[in-house]
């Protein structure tokens, strides 16, 4: 949804202007995860939602627009200062925002991200912000769920498949699109997900990208079926649905991938697949895989394996696990970041490689969070009154584990680890892990996507 910038925050925050110190002149921020799902985030889509909201200058009609809107919705509003934004910054919000690499991998607990004012007059802006800014938890949680579900993944296939690195690129595909609230949330969530893998279905993701990643092409689908065009043709003619799609892309190193499960899977994997199909599945030398889409994953993809090695064959590879001959499969159902595990410790136990399974993760990898899955938050540290610098924190007693870090902060990497640390007055430390990607309206150090997928490798 388009939207005028200045009604992009929360209501409340209209008054703060009115409530701070009269001789504030500065403020600071940061941005960190206080813990959660995993030890560690991967740092993922700030430049995009800077280029998305940050970097259009704010007009004059928007300000009045802003004006009426939030008097008729009960809030006092600061039409001087928003107008100083347009008159004495053309319209670019005086503010310096610096943060780690995306594609960083940093631990819980540590800045990821601070945000200070550059206007003596406009110091509440850094607060008014933090609704827009907060946001980030959305793809970097998505980036962190999809790293450690990766990091799962290439466990199995270190210890199962011949070329692993190879394998490991095509294990989960993004099949969220339809499980998300909006179209926004699966450009953001979609492309997340693509620094770990290279499998989608998600075109929003693709398009996002292109536009803010200078990425050409994200990530890669295949044909498959669903059931709708199996069901098309009748139970009766199931066979000859099957045989549709390998006739129009069963092709000599082709992979396309084709959902069995809607009237009887073991019937057709024995017998419409196994028997009927089988000449023509192996004559046209692509690769056939099977997708069952119900039943309990764990017990469903093993005895699949089972079935189809008994109709197509299989070798052993070097790690003494088997492959399937012309045949795969790949289960979208079901698959969380609990019951992935699971699945592949059935696949293994039964003798066969983890490279001949394919994953799908749909709203268990882009709908199933928010922003307490790793407890983000986006906390005031320092304000400067009549010329001087004071560290501020909450430290609420009701709950000691919602106190927030005081002082100016950055962020250095010593020792193998990162270490947030206190700095007496605004700069930066020379050893800053930080970078600035923001200053008085125009975004900086601009990154792509393959830059980002080789910070999350190096770790």
């Amino acid at each position: 949804m388009e939207t005028n910038l200045l009604f992009d925050t929360d209501s409340y925050k209209t008054s703060h202007w009115l409530q701070y110190p009269p001789d504030l002149t500065a403020m600071g921020a940061y941005l960190e995860s206080r813990g959660g799902e995993n030890p560690a985030t991967l740092f993922f889509g700030l430049q995009m939602l800077l280029l998305q909201s940050f970097t259009t200058p704010i007009t004059q009609a928007d300000v009045e627009e802003a004006e009426e809107f939030w008097q008729s919705h009960g809030l006092p509003f600061n039409r001087p200062g928003w107008e100083r934004v347009v008159q004495v910054h053309g319209g670019r919000l005086p503010l310096l925002i610096r943060a780690v690499p995306e594609g960083s991998r940093v631990p819980t607990g540590q800045v990821l991200m601070t945000v200070e004012s550059t206007d003596p007059q406009l110091a509440w802006l850094v607060t008014w912000v933090e609704t827009q800014l907060l946001r980030i938890w959305y793809p970097t949680t998505v980036a962190t769920r999809s790293w450690e579900l990766r990091t799962v993944l290439a466990a199995a296939l270190e210890r199962s498949a011949d070329d692993p690195a190879v394998e490991l690129a095509f294990r989960l595909h993004d099949f969220g699109s339809r499980g998300v609230s909006s179209l926004q949330s699966a450009a953001i969530g979609g492309l997340a997900h693509l620094i770990a893998f290279r499998g989608s279905d998600t075109g929003a993701a693709l398009v996002a990208g292109r536009r803010y990643y200078d990425c050409p092409m994200a990530g890669f689908s295949i044909p498959a079926a669903e059931h709708s065009t199996v069901l098309a043709w009748g139970q009766k003619h199931e066979a000859q649905a099957y045989r549709n799609m390998l006739d129009h892309f069963a092709r000599p190193g082709a992979v396309l991938a084709v959902v069995s499960d809607s009237y009887d899977l073991w019937n057709a994997v024995d017998h419409l697949w196994g028997e009927q199909l089988r000449p023509q599945v192996i004559e046209a030398g692509a690769t056939v895989v099977i997708r069952p889409d119900s039943g309990d994953p764990v017990r469903i993809v093993s005895e699949l394996l089972r079935r189809l090695e008994a109709r197509f064959g299989s070798r052993m590879n070097g790690k003494g696990y088997r492959v399937l001959q012309h045949v795969r499969v790949i289960q979208g159902d079901g698959i969380t970041a609990q019951t992935l595990p699971l699945v592949l410790e059935a696949v293994l136990a039964a003798g066969f490689s983890a490279e001949n399974v394919a994953y799908g993760m749909g709203g268990g990898l882009l709908q199933q969070l928010n922003r307490d899955t790793q407890r983000f938050v986006y906390k005031a540290s320092w304000v400067e009154r009549s010329g001087q610098i004071l560290p501020v924190h909450k430290r609420p007693i009701t709950d000691p584990a919602k106190t927030s870090k005081a002082g100016v902060l950055d962020l250095i990497h010593t020792g193998g680890t990162y270490r947030t640390i206190v700095r007496p007055l605004p700069g930066i430390h020379p050893d800053s892990c930080l970078q600035t990607v923001y200053e008085d309206g125009e975004l900086l150090n601009r990154c792509s996507l393959d830059q980002v997928r080789e910070r999350a490798v190096l770790g």
